[in-house]
C-alpha cells in the first residue's frame, strides 16, 4: 500500500509538518506529484467542483495551474485531531491577461491510516490586487524558509 508520512495520529508537529509537505507540493505545480499525496478514492469540494478519485485530482489540478500562472501559496496550519488538520491559506497568481489576485481560503483534511489524504473540502474567496500589492516574491517552486508566513504578513 502507498503511504505518505506523516501518518495520524498527529500531534502538533507532525500536523505542522504534513502542512508545509502539502504547501511543497503544491508550489512545484506538479499535477502527477501532488495528486500522489491523495487516496485512489479520495473526495473533494473545491469552491463549487466536486473531483472523486486521484485521476480527476490530476486532471482539475493541471487546468487550475495553467489558468492560475505563476502561483505561490502559503499554508498555515489552524487546527488538528488524530485524523484531521484544518489549514488556512492564501496564494498568489496572475491571469493570462496579467490580472493579479491573492485567493484567499481555508481547507479541511482527513487522512487514512498511510497518511494518505482521503477528504478535501476548500473554501477559497479572490482579491484582485496591483502588482504593488504582492507579497511573494520568491522564485517559483518551494517557499524559501526564511520567507514570512500568513500570520506574519498579517493575513
Amino acid at each position: 500500500m502507498e503511504s505518505k508520512p506523516p501518518f495520524p495520529p498527529f500531534d502538533a508537529d507532525t500536523a505542522r509538518q504534513k502542512v508545509r509537505l502539502a504547501e511543497d507540493g503544491w508550489n512545484s505545480r506538479d499535477p502527477k506529484r501532488v495528486a500522489l499525496a491523495y487516496s485512489e478514492d479520495t473526495r473533494w469540494r473545491n469552491r463549487a467542483e466536486f473531483v472523486s478519485g486521484r485521476a480527476e485530482v490530476e486532471a482539475f489540478l493541471a487546468r487550475k495551474w495553467a489558468r492560475e500562472l505563476d502561483y505561490r501559496l502559503i499554508k498555515e496550519l489552524w487546527a488538528f485531531t488524530e485524523s484531521r488538520i484544518a489549514v488556512r491559506f492564501a496564494y498568489e497568481w496572475h491571469d493570462d491577461s496579467k490580472n493579479r489576485f491573492r485567493s484567499y481560503g481555508n481547507e479541511n483534511w482527513e487522512f487514512n491510516e498511510a497518511g494518505l489524504m482521503t477528504h478535501r473540502h476548500a473554501c477559497i474567496n479572490d482579491l484582485p490586487i496591483k502588482e504593488s500589492e504582492r507579497k511573494y516574491h520568491w522564485p517559483l517552486g518551494r517557499r524559501p524558509d526564511d520567507h514570512p508566513g500568513l500570520s506574519d504578513l498579517g493575513f
